[in-house]
């Protein structure tokens, strides 16, 4: 009997995975790609409504009122602001209310209980949320090119930044997602810290042109460089320094994703 008991196969510790578990972080990737893909008419559709509309108020509306901006047109000028716009709100979106949601439905067990890390946890969810924000970002790039003629000055600065700013705007959500605990919390940071911030970077003025203090200010203001680098891309002509949003854009999201990376560790406010 005894000898019988020690040829049955021990059952697998709760992680038995060498090195990066691929399989889980492929599974729970697509499990929010296909979140927002199966409400594309909300997810996908409703920003670039959103953009046009913009379109229609500050640049159609007021299209012969504005002068050029550093000798190009005023519609190309704003176009790329339009794009950011939805790249920054879509991606932070998908990674916030997947994570809160779960939370408020008690569903953050299926996220925990799998044989999955903090890194590939955090790495999911950030894919997941950045894969969103940058389809957004080019179905709107489509959809304001009858409006706008749109050069393309530097295809790297535009995929630098799009991608940077999706990175960083889907940790941000990850962060935003743990932290809350409830919608109105969500509902505040988006109110509060996500929209300021994305109206006083520049995306429908210079900052150049701003009074004091308020131009100092607005070049400590990490959308303005993730803005303003995009539309270098285009037009080719930046406001701030292109190495300090760069610098910027690589350090953001390097530090946001340690500082999700530590809230899982730690379980913070997911676990008792």
């Amino acid at each position: 009997m005894s000898e019988l008991a020690d040829t049955r196969p021990t059952p697998p510790l709760p992680r038995d995975y060498q090195g990066f578990n691929w399989s889980g972080f492929r599974t729970l990737y697509l499990r929010e790609v296909k979140r927002f893909w199966k409400v594309g008419l909300q997810t996908l559709a409703a920003p670039v409504v959103t953009a046009l509309l913009y379109m229609m108020v500050f640049v159609v509306a007021v299209q012969g009122a504005r002068p050029p901006v550093h000798g190009t047109a005023f519609t190309t000028f704003v176009a790329p602001g339009l794009i950011m716009m939805s790249v920054l709100s879509n991606a932070f979106a998908n990674s916030s209310s997947s994570i809160l949601q779960a939370k408020m439905n008690g569903l953050m067990g299926d996220f925990l209980t799998p044989p999955l890390n903090s890194l590939e946890l955090v790495l999911a969810f950030a894919a997941g949320a950045a894969t969103r924000g940058v389809l957004v970002g080019a179905v709107t790039w489509a959809a304001v090119l009858p409006f706008a003629h749109l050069p393309l000055s530097n295809i790297f600065a535009v995929l630098f930044f799009a991608g940077g700013a999706s990175v960083i705007l889907a940790t941000l959500g990850i962060m935003a997602g743990l932290w809350a605990e409830k919608f109105d919390h969500m509902a505040a940071v988006t109110n509060f810290v996500i929209m300021p911030m994305t109206f006083l970077s520049g995306t429908f003025y210079l900052v150049e042109r701003l009074p004091e203090p308020f131009r100092t200010a607005s070049h400590f203001n990490p959308f303005f460089y993730l803005i303003d680098g995009f539309r270098y891309g285009f037009i080719g002509h930046a406001e701030g320094s292109l190495a300090v949003g760069m610098a910027m854009t690589a350090g953001l999201a390097v530090c946001f994703t340690f500082v999700c990376l530590w809230m899982f560790e730690t379980g913070y406010k997911i676990k008792t």
